[in-house]
């Protein structure tokens, strides 16, 4: 399948496993990227925090570590390009997609610490084992995040392909349809999914490009998405990023620095059902069009009445600034309340959602026109969760039925994936826990 504009276009070159691990050497990739890890500043660690109590979307040092308690791409700073894939596998057997996970784990260190899967140049007559559009390039702080969809458990046809659906986690949830949902049935689920992040767009998109690569014939790309966020370049700028609306976004997102609120709303813990999980987290991915044609037409207020929030700085529309804690409850010289109950803010918050709190990583994206030359932008939104059952699914049935923006926007396409830990180390990969 190909969508038009998409990574799905980059033909899928076959690499064999063999040349694969000879060009990596594996170990000492894998070896490469734990000095690389070690020597992360304690600045990298801490991400630009303050002492106010805003997101963490400073940029970080140009290598992030992959070894790690938590795969990366989840609590470190976004970075200012987004390539996402999502693939389904053609092999079946437990043994296939370990080997298809090992090898991924591999090209993946070596990516992330800034060097090549193997070599980018060779004899005349031989096929580069790398592919070459990022050599000269850094790490650009690129990290690799891989997740394993509903359907890697148990497909369409109720079949265990892998041996692992009594291992389904309970906190992995197909995501059901939503009043409103405008889905692009090519863009639905998926049994594996790579994110991968970075401060340079060619980076990002050779990391996915070379993973497509190494599972060659093993995997089927599916659908993926490009996105951008705040250029990295401009790290003078430390207020919050504006989408596509020109609002601030991610105003009330959950701290990464602090570890209880990650414990207690991201990370999932072996007590809840699933152990070979815990430290994983569990992502939602929804790609949601911005009608912008409709949206730059309608005045400032509002604008500003669907979002519940001032245009210009961020601030609740019950008064403060953009960190002052809204008061829903406030109401104007006629009566009215200043936040209206159905705006997108007092829709989406915790104080009226039963302290629901998602950790969002979300990108914007702007896709070519459609076929009615109509412009294809908006939001590329990831959420992680520690169940999405009972943070996820809650939160976007009530938006999806009273949230103003609704109005200005369409969901196209729709996926859930289980994260699992990070990789411990050399000889680790991705998914061990559950494979063995």
């Amino acid at each position: 399948m190909q969508i038009k504009g998409s990574l799905s276009e980059v033909p899928n070159t076959r690499l064999s496993r063999r040349s694969l691990l000879a060009a990596l050497g594996v170990t000492g990739a894998a070896a490469a990227a734990t000095a690389v890890a070690s020597t992360a500043s304690a600045g990298e660690r801490r991400h630009g925090h303050d002492d106010r109590p805003r997101p963490d979307f400073s940029p970080g040092s140009p290598t992030r570590a992959f070894f790690g308690p938590h795969q990366s791409g989840i609590a470190d700073a976004p970075q200012s390009h987004l390539a996402f894939a999502s693939f389904n596998l053609t092999v079946e057997g437990r043994a296939a997609l370990r080997t298809l996970l090992q090898d991924w784990t591999a090209a993946a260190s070596a990516m992330t610490s800034g060097l090549p899967i193997g070599r980018a140049t060779t004899g005349a007559d031989a096929v580069p084992t790398d592919t070459g559009e990022a050599l000269d390039l850094p790490a650009a702080a690129l990290t690799i995040t891989v997740g394993f969809g509903p359907t890697l458990f148990r497909d369409a046809r109720g079949r265990d392909r892998y041996g692992i659906a009594a291992q389904h986690p309970s906190a992995l949830a197909a995501i059901p349809a939503f009043t409103g949902d405008a889905l692009d049935p090519r863009r639905v689920g998926g049994d594996l999914c790579i994110q991968a992040c970075a401060d340079d767009p060619q980076v990002a998109q050779h990391a996915v490009r070379s993973l497509q690569r190494v599972a060659g014939e093993r995997a089927s790309l599916q659908w993926t998405q490009l996105g951008f966020n705040r250029s990295a370049v401009l790290s003078s700028v430390t207020t919050t990023p504006r989408n596509l609306f020109g609002f601030r976004d991610g105003t009330n997102n959950i701290s990464t620095q602090d570890n209880a609120l990650m414990d207690q709303h991201v990370w999932a813990q072996a007590a809840d059902g699933a152990p070979w999980m815990a430290g994983g987290s569990y992502l939602t991915v929804r790609r949601i069009r911005m009608l912008t044609t409709t949206w730059d037409e309608e005045p400032l207020a509002e604008q500003e009445r669907v979002f519940g929030r001032r245009k210009g700085d961020g601030a609740p529309l019950s008064g403060g600034s953009e960190f002052t804690t809204p008061n829903f409850h406030a109401t104007g010289t006629d009566g009215k309340p200043l936040i209206d109950p159905d705006s997108h803010m007092a829709a989406a918050s915790p104080a009226n959602n039963g302290g629901i709190r998602i950790l969002r990583r979300a990108f914007s994206y702007a896709d070519p026109l459609d076929a009615k030359g109509v412009p294809d932008m908006g939001l590329f939104f990831m959420a992680y969760q520690r169940d999405i059952g009972r943070q996820f699914i809650p939160l976007q049935r009530r938006l999806a039925a009273i949230d103003l923006m609704n109005e200005y926007v369409q969901h196209t396409a729709s996926a859930s994936f289980a994260v699992p830990a990070g990789v411990r180390g050399p000889g680790d990969y991705w998914g061990s826990a559950l494979l063995g």
